[in-house]
């Protein structure tokens, strides 16, 4: 199903472009919505239908709609960048299409098919060009969700599903633009356990962070990384992004997946990492282990990535044991040499050999 495939309806109410063009000079993040979405329900009797873009607005639900009592929900997070020939490109969207896919599998949903992922996001992308920003590292951060709908109080999976794709102008994840960020190591709270939603990108992983993330703002950090569940000792991942180690013989290292969510920028930065002949090991990393590795200088560069972030330098860890800085504190070559090659590919200023950017309009 491509975008072509969606029907129409615009917003009889469209933010003027005088004000839309004010609201883009500073959008921030994740505050600033465009003026349409795109919607497509399913159903046990009719599957996938009903697919159109209409203007953005309230959802208006039943009280006993499932999602409200059971939680069945999964997201997706990519971006549109504007190319610099007036394209517009998404990165690697079949990678979010297939990971939603494999969200829904977990969470006893409906697989949405890859070409409706991303004909969706095509069609709303187009509907609401207009609000990519300008700016320096400006794009339009898309939001694909989907819940369970039907009206109904029982333990099973639901009938009906609504899946949706809201889009906002994105600025800087990280307020203030500050060089390396200062996370912190939650002792109490684990986010994901063998067996569990981990690996499976839907609001209840996100939920059960919010309290150590509460914690971490308290303790003056940036963000929460979390153990794992078992012996509170391997590095997982933090509250939205994955983590990376640099060490001084020049390779790096992240840990497994099984329990962690497979990110898209972690695979790129594996990828882009290999091809520039950098070691890398896909390997478990112990809290202990990389305060020491820090405090020696073996370890001297980590860095946190993701759709909404990208790269982002981490300077500081900090716990009820004390805290350690990595490096000199702020950004390092390694870190900045492959986030740099990460972007330019993204905005198609470099090379892209691997087909990830995906091109349309």
């Amino acid at each position: 199903m491509s975008s072509a495939t969606f029907e129409f309806e615009a917003n009889p109410s469209p933010v003027a472009a005088s004000e839309r063009t004010a609201l883009l000079e500073n959008p921030g993040f994740g505050k600033l919505f465009t003026d349409h979405m795109a919607m497509v329900r399913w159903s046990d009797a009719k599957g996938w239908h009903d697919a159109k873009i209409t203007a953005r607005g309230p959802l208006s639900l039943d009280p006993a709609t499932a999602v409200l009592h059971y939680a069945q929900e999964i997201f997706e997070g990519l971006k549109a960048y504007r190319m610099e020939d007036g394209g517009t490109a998404l990165f690697r969207p079949l990678e979010n299409a297939r990971r939603f896919r494999e969200s829904a599998q977990r969470m006893a949903m409906p697989e949405l098919p890859d070409d409706l992922f991303v004909g969706s996001i095509e069609a709303l992308v187009k509907a609401d060009r207009d609000w990519i920003p300008q700016i320096e590292g400006g794009s339009l951060y898309l939001r694909p969700f989907m819940f369970a709908s039907e009206v109904f109080l029982g333990v099973k999976p639901a009938a009906e599903y609504l899946y949706l794709v809201i889009a906002s102008p994105a600025g800087a994840y990280f307020k203030g633009g500050a060089p390396a960020v200062t996370i912190w190591v939650s002792d109490h709270y684990t986010r994901a356990a063998p067996g569990g939603t981990g690996a499976a990108k839907c609001g209840g992983n996100y939920a059960a962070s919010l309290v150590a993330q509460a914690e971490a703002i308290r303790e003056g950090c940036d963000q929460v990384v979390f153990l794992d569940a078992a012996e509170r000792r391997w590095v997982e991942e933090l509250g939205g992004m994955n983590l990376f180690f640099v060490f001084d013989d020049g390779s790096i290292a992240t840990p497994p997946l099984g329990t962690i969510l497979p990110g898209i920028t972690r695979e790129s930065i594996l990828t882009l990492a290999r091809e520039q002949g950098i070691a890398v090991r896909e390997a478990p990393y112990a809290i202990d282990q990389w305060k020491a590795d820090a405090q020696s200088g073996k370890l001297v560069e980590t860095f946190a990535c993701g759709t909404a972030a990208v790269v982002t330098p981490v300077g500081k860890v900090k716990g009820r044991d004390g805290e350690f800085t990595i490096g000199s504190g702020g950004p390092g070559q390694v870190t900045e040499a492959l986030k740099a090659k990460l972007t330019a590919i993204q905005r198609g200023q470099a090379p892209d050999s691997h087909g990830w950017v995906h091109r349309f309009g």
